[in-house]
């Protein structure tokens, strides 16, 4: 039996009472009620369509129905403890592998991205001997103790940094230390973390991990120079550390031009270790973590036995396998590539008209463009972000801010977002920085 729906109002009283406040909704001040959704598309109470610019974990799209048949059809079979042998598990780590470099052979499902960094942390760790991290600036990798410990995005806020986390600073060639007119950012922001080891080293400490997002989401859609990564793993690996990608946020095609964003540093780049999560499940729990053989080795070698009760579970291994298939059924890649083009094309000609975006940046539908109160010092125009978040909001579409000074307005929509909605969402946030800038000039 359905439960009673709520007014809005009543929903919101409801939750405010019974749910933790720190949870915070989307448009806090006046949310949305969303009721059902289908593909890059959620409709309100009231049967109000808004369009999608946000949900990146909704990868091929709200209630793709190959996947919720899949999901179904599963359920309806068998869904069991992870210890039960069963084919769906590996189907799906032999789809995956195909993906990847062959060193990534070695899978561990679970249910979380926090729980993927959270055991990557640990099988660093044993593999090296070591626990020193080092992490970029204004990292995020996940709501676990452990994930809070390496996220300075977090930890900043709360008891502040452990003596065996190491900050380097983000590669940001935006705003950062290196930008667009330094000769070879990549070596330099490398160089970076070189002294990092090195004083590591000074001190009689040793690295486990280097751990960062392949593509930074939270500090502002950052996308790294070409060929940083190579350098910073062989620096790494020197001193005895592995290199851990954190694909959560931007794997399985979301950059289009390859599969996993790492892969934009080169083809001949390969992680040690690469964990991945939110779009794995189109909205399922479904997360993972792949690895080395000889990581995975020195993990079993330890002699404690790690299970995940739920981790590739029949039913969460089917929706993901179904998901594999409509990224290739329906083209997402290519989807993503065109469409993603096409958008940062249009916000790069807003960007002319308007001096208050400062920078545009993307790879695929992973896009970001930042407001600042002028191009020189590069002055976070962060309340004027704000504006426009509420104001395309009343316009029915769906965006959001990030960044350090949550001055940076992110695209990372369903897939199967098309041309017209790109069109869309840049025409309306031309019509609202236009007001941005007559409000502002009659001040």
């Amino acid at each position: 039996m359905a439960e009673e729906m709520f007014q809005k109002d009543e929903t919101l009283r409801m939750r405010k009472r019974l749910i933790g406040q720190s949870c915070r909704l989307f448009f806090s001040d006046d949310p949305v009620k969303i009721v059902r959704a289908r593909g890059q598309y959620l409709y309100d109470e009231n049967g109000v369509q808004y369009l999608d610019c946000i949900s990146n974990v909704q990868h091929v799209g709200h209630c793709h129905p190959a996947v919720t048949q899949a999901a179904a059809a599963q359920m309806d079979l068998l869904n069991a403890n992870t210890r039960f042998l069963h084919d769906n598990i590996v189907h799906y780590a032999d789809r995956l592998a195909a993906t990847l470099p062959k060193k990534l052979s070695v899978f561990y499902f679970v249910n979380s991205g926090s729980e993927a960094n959270d055991l990557a942390l640990r099988l660093a760790r044993q593999y090296t001997g070591n626990k020193d991290v080092i992490v970029l600036d204004h990292a995020y990798h996940g709501h676990l103790s452990s994930l809070i410990d390496i996220s300075p995005y977090k930890f900043r806020k709360l008891e502040g940094q452990k003596d065996w986390v190491h900050v380097a600073p983000l590669a940001d060639t935006y705003r950062g230390l290196y930008r667009h007119d330094h000769p070879d950012p990549a070596q330099a922001y490398a160089d970076t973390v070189k002294n990092l080891i090195d004083d590591m080293h000074s001190k009689g400490r040793k690295i486990s991990s280097f751990f960062v997002e392949s593509l930074p989401s939270v500090g502002g859609q950052i996308i790294f120079p070409r060929g940083y990564f190579t350098k910073v793993a062989e620096y790494v690996r020197a001193a005895g550390g592995v290199f851990v990608a954190d694909e959560i946020q931007t794997g399985f095609g979301r950059v289009g031009s390859h599969y996993w964003a790492f892969q934009l540093q080169g083809e001949d780049f390969c992680p040690d270790i690469v964990t991945m999560g939110k779009p794995m499940g189109n909205g399922h729990p479904l997360a993972c973590v792949v690895t080395s053989e000889e990581i995975a080795g020195a993990f079993t070698a330890n002699g404690v036995e790690y299970f995940n009760t739920f981790g590739g579970n029949p039913v969460s291994c089917a929706i993901g396998l179904a998901v594999l298939d409509v990224i290739e059924k329906e083209d997402l890649r290519g989807n993503a590539v065109r469409v993603g083009n096409h958008l940062k094309d249009l916000l790069k000609q807003l960007q002319i008209k308007h001096p208050i975006i400062g920078d545009v940046r993307g790879a695929g539908l992973f896009v970001g463009f930042e407001l600042v109160k002028d191009r020189v010092d590069l002055t976070p125009a962060t309340e004027e972000a704000a504006l426009l978040i509420r104001r395309m909001k009343e316009k029915y579409i769906c965006l959001s801010t990030d960044g350090p000074w949550e001055n940076v307005v992110k695209f990372k929509p369903p897939m199967c977002f098309r041309m017209e909605d790109a069109e869309r969402v840049t025409e309306e946030i031309d019509l609202v920085l236009r007001e941005i800038q007559d409000a502002s000039l009659q001040k």
